[in-house]
């Protein structure tokens, strides 16, 4: 079945470090709620400030350079969900359903498996197999 991220555009408040109430945070907690009882909630998280970050930028005219924050608000990406549902339209009305009082959310579908072709495919279904094994012996 598809994934897909629903990504939560920052906002200045947010970017200044402000914390939602506590109302809001119930809303968001009955909403995610909704999203699990579902069985449409992979995973969910908030992202502290800009400031808080880095970001790494690449170049063929030398090693990685980070970028620490606080970074401008265009494009920038506060929280994000990670859905599993048939359809783009069935995440849409999901996502009608986010209650925010104002802001913006992208919605990305995950590449899949499928999406690379046979070959690839099979590979990836490998060494998804081998970390989850990695992982589970890790575990125990």
């Amino acid at each position: 079945m598809p994934k897909f991220a629903v990504l939560v555009s920052a906002s200045v408040e947010a970017e200044a470090g402000k914390m939602p109430t506590l109302q809001d945070l119930s809303e968001m907690m009955a909403y995610n709620e909704q999203l699990r009882s579902a069985g449409v909630l992979l995973s969910a998280d908030g992202f502290l400030a800009s400031s808080k970050g880095v970001r790494i930028n690449f170049s063929a005219d030398g090693p990685a350079k980070p970028e620490y924050g606080p970074f401008g608000l265009d494009n920038l990406v506060a929280g994000y969900w990670i859905w599993e549902l048939e359809t783009l339209e069935q995440a849409i009305e999901w996502a009608g359903k986010i209650p925010f009082k104002d802001g913006r959310v992208e919605i990305r579908r995950i590449a899949g498996e499928e999406d690379f072709g046979a070959g690839v495919a099979d590979e990836l279904k490998k060494q998804k197999e081998a970390l989850r094994k990695e992982r589970e012996e890790k575990a125990a």
